[in-house]
């Protein structure tokens, strides 16, 4: 696998001729989507977030707010900053919104189904410069691209959660994807003050190829008795200097997601070490996904929040 580090796309001597990007297309107003336009407008860039329902979209711009606040509170930007960025974005249900994006970003579900419709319905109302991202943690770029009718103009730019606060992103070149394309996600990344690691095209890249397997781990330690949620969770976060333990961890990303990206691994890989745990398996079943419905391996209806096994 070749991969390198880059500090920023400034540095890189590749910048003559990049496409521009003067204006940001994001679809999805969830976790992902709502941070990624909050670095694109205090970056100065104008910004359409789009989702297929009005109050997810309501929702979404207060969390922008709340979290801009946050930053003016510890003196990242100014609260002059924040007014100026909120006002650079749009929001809209309607996908003509995006006649004038340079660049749009998709990030919704963790889905290749409901990404590939996504496209489809996107595509019409694009002009033909237009670059497509995804923000996918495990799909193949390669083939999310060639459902589209620019696979030379798309890209994985996989930012971390959450995006305010993460300085990472994962770019990820398909076999179709051009230079310029790559290029051009590159400097937008360097513009939005990230940190960029370029991964090949393999199932879950690089990030979550390594993360989630410790996870769906922390789950069979949990499904065979090794040890209880919080047992598991303090000693990572005391034997490995861990920030959070692997199952609080699982639960802020969503069991969703980590299920979906253990399907992408196991899948892809063919090998058994990616077999998601029949108890995550079970959660995301029962409908219990972690922070975003109250309860996963924890229950966030209670406080301090309380194991659940």
């Amino acid at each position: 696998m070749n991969i390198e580090v880059k500090p920023s796309a400034a540095s890189s001597p590749v910048l003559a001729d990049l496409p521009a990007i003067a204006q940001v297309g994001v679809i999805g107003a969830g976790q992902m989507g709502n941070g990624i336009a909050h670095v694109c407008a205090l970056a100065g860039l104008p910004v359409v977030m789009l989702d297929v329902k009005q109050d997810a979209l309501d929702k979404a711009l207060a969390t922008i707010g709340k979290n801009m606040d946050r930053q003016v509170h510890r003196g990242l930007v100014t609260e002059d900053d924040k007014v100026a960025a909120i006002a650079r974005i749009t929001n809209s249900t309607d996908y003509a919104a995006f006649g004038d994006a340079d660049l749009i970003i998709e990030a919704a579900t963790e889905k290749e189904d409901v990404k590939r419709a996504i496209f489809k319905l996107a595509l019409p109302h694009l002009k033909p410069s237009c670059m497509i991202a995804s923000n996918t943690s495990s799909i193949s770029i390669t083939r999310l691209g060639a459902s589209t009718d620019r696979p030379e103009k798309f890209v994985g730019m996989h930012f971390m959660n959450p995006v305010p606060v993460m300085k990472l992103v994962e770019v990820i070149r398909g076999i179709a994807t051009g230079e310029p394309t790559f290029n051009a996600v590159l400097a937008l990344a360097g513009r939005l003050g990230k940190i960029t690691a370029v991964s090949e095209d393999f199932p879950a890249f690089i990030v979550n190829r390594i993360l989630v397997p410790m996870m769906n781990e922390a789950v069979y330690a949990l499904y065979e008795g090794v040890g209880s949620v919080p047992a598991i969770d303090m000693s990572l976060r005391l034997g490995a200097n861990h920030p959070m333990g692997p199952l609080e961890l699982a639960d802020f990303i969503g069991l969703d997601t980590c299920l979906s990206i253990m399907q992408v691994l196991y899948e892809g890989l063919a090998d058994s070490k990616y077999r998601p745990c029949p108890l995550l398996v079970k959660y995301v079943e029962a409908g219990w996904l972690g922070r975003k419905t109250g309860r996963g391996f924890y229950d966030y209806t209670v406080t301090p929040p309380r194991p659940t096994r």
